[in-house]
């Protein structure tokens, strides 16, 4: 609206301009037409025919070369020369005792008087400047200037009523869900914006918020339930250490010191496991999970993991198909990755798990086989949620937390790789780990 109204000023100041330009060249021309007029009746009569009476919005001079006034009409008279002689072009003159303004225009007429001389003057060029008063040029301004300042104003009053009512309107539906939105709170989070079903932009910002208050209303589901499941976790160790302790003091004959430090040693690590997968969480909710890259040989980790297990299982663990496998990454991450899968694999395992890891082109491929029951297809993507156990009871039982495969994911989505779940040659689940090898520094 700011730019219309300073077009609109603009636009009626070039007119006035160009008005007050035109009125002005038409008046000049007027002067230029009796400047004529007169060099033709002096060519044709003499000075002697010029009349002194006129107009007074009109005037006359005749001067020699000399610059001595040779005739003049009424108004002209006893101001002296107006124009000086031989000037080739016009100019303008104030009248005091006219109060007015004249434009002048000088045009040359070369004559010879002869014996008929003129108040002195015998034979040689003279200039004839005629004069026309400006007074119709100020009134037609003064007349229009109002009315084009009244039509700004009419047209900037308007233009400021028909903004208000459009704009007012057709922002009318984004007050609604202005309102709507700031009505949400955490308690209400289910509410959603009137979609007005139209495919303009008013539909997409409905279809837009819709969409930004379903995500909202995920991410609190899933904080609550993270929350939820991370207290249960916490709660479960800390009644058993306090269970335990409680034992000790009533009963003293019944747990013995060795007992009880065995039990805070377990139930201890365990509260350490479980903290430092929910930093490990929390840092890849924020995107700030760092990643410190180099060389990493994925096959060490593997066998070291491998021999780990046959000493601490009675899993039987194949681990002939580990090849030489080298990824760009951190080695601590990625060390939790392999201990997370290979104790997930031994926990379900009926009685074998296999390793394997092989490089082709720019991937590595490590896959975890085991002979337990496997994961059904539909449960194979939650299985990735936080705290998600297929069987509960087995999974707390065996020390299990339900955040081993989503730090998984998260550190080998941070990794640039992949991660899937599927059926296992061994009859059981298959673990699928893809990430991008290391380049050769031969290459």
């Amino acid at each position: 609206m700011i730019a219309v109204g300073v077009a609109l000023v603009f636009g009626a100041l070039v007119f006035l301009l160009l008005l007050r330009t035109a009125l002005t060249d038409g008046v000049r021309a007027s002067a230029e037409r009796d400047a004529a007029s007169i060099v033709q009746e002096i060519e044709t009569s003499g000075l002697a025919s010029l009349s002194d009476e006129g107009d007074d919005d009109e005037l006359f001079q005749v001067v020699d070369e000399s610059g001595r006034v040779l005739a003049a009409s009424e108004t002209a008279e006893g101001l002296g020369m107006l124009l000086a002689p031989g000037a080739d072009d016009g100019g303008t003159v104030r009248i005091v005792d006219e109060d007015a303004t004249f434009v002048l225009e000088p045009d040359d007429v070369d004559t010879d008087f002869g014996d008929n001389s003129v108040s002195g003057a015998t034979s040689g060029e003279l200039t004839v400047i005629a004069g026309r008063s400006t007074e119709e040029v100020s009134d037609t301004l003064g007349t229009v200037v109002p009315l084009v300042i009244a039509a700004v104003v009419l047209l900037l009053a308007l233009l400021a009523a028909t903004t208000w009512f459009v704009v007012g309107r057709a922002l009318r539906p984004v007050d609604g869900m202005r309102r709507e939105v700031d009505a949400v709170s955490a308690t209400n989070l289910d509410r959603r914006v009137a979609d007005p079903g139209s495919d303009d932009e008013l539909g997409r910002l409905a279809q837009t918020m819709n969409r930004m208050l379903d995500r909202l209303d995920e991410s609190q589901k899933s904080q609550r339930r993270f929350i939820s499941d991370a207290s249960h976790e916490l709660k479960s160790p800390l009644a058993s250490l306090r269970q335990y302790a409680e034992v000790a003091r009533l009963y003293p004959d019944r747990v013995t010191a060795a007992d009880l430090s065995d039990a805070v040693l377990d139930e201890g690590a365990r509260l350490e496991r479980l903290v430092q997968n929910m930093l490990v969480l929390a840092h890849a909710d924020e995107h700030s999970l760092a990643v410190t890259r180099h060389p990493v040989d994925l096959d060490d980790l593997l066998l070291a993991e491998a021999a780990r297990l046959r000493a601490s299982t009675d899993v039987t663990i194949d681990s002939s198909g580990i090849g030489a496998g080298r990824v760009l990454g951190d080695s601590s991450l990625l060390a939790q990755v392999v201990r997370n899968l290979a104790d997930n694999g031994a926990r379900h395992a009926t009685g074998r798990l296999a390793l394997a890891l092989s490089e082709a082109g720019t991937m590595v491929t490590l896959l975890i086989d085991d002979d337990g029951p496997g994961i059904d297809k539909a449960d194979r993507e939650r299985v990735f949620d936080r705290f998600v156990r297929l069987d509960d009871a087995r999974a707390r039982e065996a020390g299990g937390s339900g955040l081993g495969l989503a730090i998984v994911r998260e550190i080998v989505v941070a990794h640039g790789g992949s991660v899937r779940l599927g059926d296992s040659s061994l009859g059981g689940a298959r673990v699928e780990i893809r990430l991008p090898a290391a380049a050769d520094p031969a290459q």
